[in-house]
């Protein structure tokens, strides 16, 4: 019988987040789900794992999520972070994909929002470190991939909040640094449109592949990120948006 593989992911109740966990299912990992509807404990009760509601931006709700898994498995082998684009997109560009004469919100975008965008994008992702990281060491390794997004490479005016992803993935990066030498790795999985997007014709042509992603593929390649296969990647920021971007990095 194979060793068991546990897997924490937030975010998990739809959307990337939902065709992650079906993916790590599939790989052979125990999920433990949590996002703020029951829609995570139902699907976990479909994948054979366990799920709660809870915000990502309330510390006592990771604490709690960390504390169950390791009461029902005993280790914790991957943490998938999914966090959605919070407040600061406009509710006209949500289910289009993107106007390139859009100009969108900045200046008038409020303290409040800013703050909570980084609780939501960076300060989830170190909580919940801090709280498996030593789980982690004590059991000789494991893997965290946060689902990011393309837009963090090239911002866009629909979702300036984006922008702030590029503090995760410098977080990224310094915590490869520091505990790759206990096999531990942390990379950043940056989506692009997906399949619950009705993209306008003007993004969907802009996609070299000429398509959305399916949830099945961004979860296939989640699972790539925590196998050992992917354990000498570490503190990298994967696309996989079709070849939409065109930086050059």
């Amino acid at each position: 019988m194979p060793p068991l593989k546990v897997a924490i992911m937030t975010g998990a109740g739809q959307g990337i987040g939902k065709g992650c966990a079906i993916e790590m299912a599939k790989a052979g990992y125990k999920v433990s789900l949590m996002s703020p509807s029951n829609r995570s404990r139902d699907l976990a009760e479909d994948l054979g794992g366990i799920g709660r509601s809870g915000s990502v931006l309330n510390t006592g709700d990771l604490q709690a999520l960390v504390e169950e898994t390791m009461a029902t498995y005993g280790r914790i082998d991957a943490v998938v972070s999914n966090m959605g684009h919070g407040g600061g997109v406009p509710e006209a560009i949500k289910t289009v994909g993107f106007d390139p004469h859009y100009d969108g919100p900045l200046l008038e975008l409020s303290d409040e929002l800013w703050h909570e965008s980084l609780d939501m994008y960076v300060l989830n992702v170190v909580k919940l470190a801090r709280l498996v990281t030593p789980i982690m060491i004590d059991q000789g390794g494991g893997s965290f991939v946060n689902i990011s997004s393309m837009n963090a490479v090239e911002p866009r005016a629909p979702y300036p909040m984006s922008m702030l992803r590029g503090a995760l993935h410098s977080f990224a990066k310094l915590f490869g640094d520091r505990y790759a030498r206990y096999n531990i790795n942390m990379n950043n999985l940056m989506p692009g449109f997906c399949e619950n997007v009705n993209l306008s014709e003007f993004a969907r042509t802009s996609i070299p592949a000429q398509r959305p992603a399916s949830f099945s593929e961004i979860g296939q390649t989640c699972v790539f990120l925590v196998s050992d296969g992917a354990r000498y990647i570490n503190g990298q920021s994967v696309l996989s948006d079709g070849g939409m971007n065109r930086a050059v990095r």
